[in-house]
Order: C-alpha cells, then sequence, then structure tokens
C-alpha cells in the first residue's frame, strides 16, 4: 500500500505538469460547457410537433453537466494515459519497475487512482462553473451520479492503459486517443443530443463506452433512477479492457 501510495504520488505530479492534461481533463469540457450553455440556452425548449425532443425533455445545461462530467473521465483516459504509458513502454521504464520488483498491479492500480483524482477534478469544475454562472440546481441524487462516474472512469482508465500496451509509439498512442476522444464526444451525447442524430450516428454511438457512460450518469442525475444496464456495459468495459491490458503487458514482458 505504501508503494502504491508513493507511486500514485509521483504519477499524479508527472501528469500534471503535461499542459494536454490541463486542456483536455479539466480546460476543455469547461469551455464546451459555456459554448454549448451560450448556444442552447439553459432553458428548456419547447420541440415543433414532429420534431424529436432534443435535451431529454431538460434545459440544455442539466443535459451536457453530468455529460461533461462523463467528458472529463474520457479525456484522461483517452488522450494522457495511452501516451504516458507508451513512452513508459518506449524509454525503458516499465523494464526498470519490473527489475525493482514493482508489480505491474501496483503499476496499473497508481494509473487509475491518478484517473480518478484528475477526472473528479475536471467534473467537479464543470459543476461548480455551472452553479457560479447560471445558478445550476443540484442532481436528483448524488450517489448514482457518483457511482457510475467512478465505473466510467475505470473503464476508460483501462481502456488508457490498452492503448498505451498495444500502440507503438507515445506519439502515435496520442493521436489516436485524440481522434478517439473526438468522435466518442460526437456521437455519444456530450456534442449533438443524442435525439436529434440519425439512426445511424446513434447505432455508431451505441458502439462506444462514452454513450453508455453518459446515459449511466444522466439518469439519476436526472431523477430516473439508476440505469443498472448502461451501468453493467460500461464495467464490462472496464473488465474486458482491464484483462486485455494486463495479457498485452505480459506478452511484452
Amino acid at each position: 500500500m505504501r508503494l502504491w501510495r508513493k507511486l500514485t504520488w509521483q504519477e499524479l505530479k508527472l501528469f500534471v505538469r503535461e499542459p494536454l492534461t490541463v486542456v483536455f481533463a479539466i480546460g476543455f469540457p469547461l469551455v464546451m460547457l459555456f459554448v454549448l450553455a451560450e448556444v442552447f440556452g439553459t432553458a428548456p425548449a419547447e420541440p415543433e410537433p414532429g420534431d424529436p425532443v432534443a435535451f431529454r425533455g431538460v434545459s440544455p445545461l442539466s443535459y451536457y453537466v453530468p455529460a461533461y462530467v462523463a467528458l472529463a473521465a474520457a479525456a484522461v483516459g483517452l488522450v494522457m494515459v495511452p501516451a504516458h504509458l507508451a513512452a513508459y513502454r518506449e524509454r525503458g521504464v516499465l523494464r526498470r519497475f519490473r527489475a525493482a520488483s514493482i508489480p505491474a498491479s501496483t503499476v496499473f492500480a497508481a494509473q487509475i487512482a491518478v484517473q480518478y483524482v484528475l477526472a473528479a477534478a475536471g467534473g467537479l469544475l464543470v459543476v461548480v462553473a455551472a452553479y457560479l454562472a447560471y445558478d445550476f440546481p443540484a442532481p436528483e441524487a448524488v450517489l448514482g451520479p457518483l457511482v457510475a462516474f467512478f465505473v466510467t472512469a475505470t473503464a476508460f482508465a483501462a481502456l488508457g492503459i490498452l492503448l498505451g500496451a498495444v500502440v507503438p509509439s507515445p506519439r502515435a498512442a496520442q493521436g489516436f486517443g485524440v481522434m478517439l476522444f473526438f468522435v466518442m464526444m460526437m456521437l455519444s451525447g456530450a456534442g449533438p443530443p443524442v435525439d436529434v442524430m440519425s439512426s445511424t450516428m446513434q447505432n455508431i454511438g451505441k458502439a462506444m463506452p462514452l454513450w453508455h457512460g453518459v446515459i449511466a450518469i444522466q439518469d439519476p442525475w436526472l431523477g430516473e433512477g439508476w440505469n443498472w444496464g448502461e451501468l453493467a456495459i460500461v464495467a464490462a468495459v472496464a473488465v474486458v479492457a482491464g484483462a486485455l491490458a494486463v495479457a498485452a503487458f505480459r506478452r511484452q514482458s
């Protein structure tokens, strides 16, 4: 436990020194929140007859705040973790960890802990900024969104570790992660509301973990209750991606 705490603290200091960490994990969701709040407004809009009900029938702000809490988790997992681990692999840091008898499980646990801290900081900043700027109401429930957030953060940490294990270089890992991040953002409910997307785009979005993470956080947040199906999908992503990441790193050792 002491080794894990020490490694987590060192990893956290390394992450926050990276400008992209601040931009993607903390700055980007916050900027997008203000942009979309000003574009779509903060009051529910009455749809025209025959038009889909956008923003799930709530205000755009109530829709986007929980979505961007999920987006903060995706930003760290897809953009920062893969490049960080790919750089460790390229520079032989992981081999030195093994030579120092530091288990791979401890390294991965430290990455997940850092993911929690940075994603929570980004998500909390979104909530606080929405409250201060727009008098955003408190969520209908707290425990449900909190559990869904940590499950989502775990899933994206596992995906980031997996990408760091299989992508050949830090630049490639970062480029692939950024591309995947923006595609997920646009198709998973953190860009255009899913209700106004075509069925084709919705089907593509449903194949992405961020779609399920957004809904898992939104439902209890908006008073719809726990969405156990979406939580199960996100948890399954975490388990499968984690298992594949461990297998990939073992093959390289």
